[in-house]
């Protein structure tokens, strides 16, 4: 189970998707509540980078956190209207919609029991959940200022479809604010698909050793939490899931064979 969590990301787009809902209703049911509410790899300050200051109650998921923060904040966010595709268990835009004082925040996601879960435990003003695809997002043309997409459109079914669909519901001066692992490879013909589906790049930022630095930093939490959650058999499968140092996944970052980068874009 392991080694078919370690290879996720290679396996054909057909699996990939019924995998991630099965993997997000074992994760509800065993978190019954928010103690791991988010799924993302993390990211970490290299060289003496100031550390975003964080409340009390967010400080344990304060690398999950910083990947999220580094994603939004070269855009202001304040008042605007954002929405995540992709959302998870809800940490990011719970985070998002706080500390970066958005007017709406609207999280989607495929999985109707992650749906449930998010509206249940987040109870902030103009926060809210709803189940969609992200190849179908289901708003208007020009419905929002800022889409949000973390760790998510590699498990998509056509990343070019989706991309498209972000650019619709963007309205014009709106930004795609976009994060990912990329094979090394594949890097160019991502910036390709960005392009041809009407986007320009404002920034982008490769963040390969952040991700690491911010996994190893993490592991004893993960760790634990894992241990504390999860039936013995399937410790490991969770390890490799969450990236902990040692698992293939987290070599996959120090050895070249992901990198990942972090966008931000505009409509041409």
């Amino acid at each position: 189970m392991a080694n078919f969590v370690d290879n996720y990301c290679e396996f054909p787009i057909a699996l990939k998707r019924p995998m991630w809902r099965i993997w997000h209703n074992l994760i509800i049911r065993f978190d019954k509540d928010v103690t791991a509410n988010f799924m993302n790899y993390g990211y970490s300050g290299l060289n003496g980078d100031k550390a975003i200051e964080l409340e009390k109650d967010d400080e344990k998921n304060r690398y999950c956190i910083q990947l999220y923060d580094h994603v939004v904040n070269r855009v202001n966010l304040e008042n605007k209207r954002v929405l995540e595709v992709g959302s998870g268990r809800g940490g990011g835009a719970h985070f998002i919609s706080r500390y970066h004082k958005t007017k709406k925040y609207t999280g989607l996601d495929i999985s109707s029991g992650v749906i449930n879960f998010c509206n249940k435990f987040y109870n902030v003003p103009g926060l809210s959940f709803v189940q969609g695809v992200a190849e179908k997002i289901p708003f208007d043309e020009g419905s929002y200022d800022a889409v949000v997409n973390v760790e998510s459109a590699r498990c998509y079914r056509d990343i070019e479809v989706f991309f498209r669909g972000v650019h619709k519901v963007l309205d014009a001066d709106g930004h795609f604010l976009f994060a990912d692992m990329i094979e090394k490879e594949e890097v160019k013909e991502i910036r390709e698909k960005l392009h041809n589906c009407g986007f320009k790049i404002v920034t982008e930022t490769e963040i390969t050793k952040n991700v690491a630095k911010g996994l190893e930093k993490d592991t004893i939490r993960r760790k634990e939490l894992i241990h504390k959650k999860v039936p013995g058999m399937l410790r490991k499968s969770f390890e490799s899931f969450a990236g902990t140092e040692g698992t293939k996944r987290f070599e996959s970052f120090t050895n070249g064979k992901f990198e990942y980068w972090s966008f931000v874009l505009a409509k041409i």
